[in-house]
């Protein structure tokens, strides 16, 4: 799976959630691969830390905006504010 791949879900999926709403990084990877969805988490975070320091997108932790690539834990991903 491609980075840019996974940056048009990430995209697509904020864009259609829509502004104040957030998604889970696993829904990005069940749509692209829901065999084997696990295996691209790492991947689809990666990509998705390099898409909020564009400002593509926003990533939340416990409703708090972050943007630290190295975070644990769950993560939300958005359409910035």
């Amino acid at each position: 799976m491609t980075r840019e791949t996974i940056a048009e879900e990430i995209l697509s999926q904020v864009t259609r959630r829509g502004v104040g709403k957030t998604i889970c990084p696993s829904e990005v990877a069940k749509a692209l691969s829901p065999d084997d969805w696990r295996g691209l988490m790492e991947s689809v975070r990666s990509v998705a830390f390099e898409l909020s320091t564009k400002n593509g997108i926003a990533i939340t932790q416990k409703g708090e905006v972050v943007g630290d690539g190295a975070l644990k834990g769950p993560i939300r991903l958005g359409l910035p504010a």
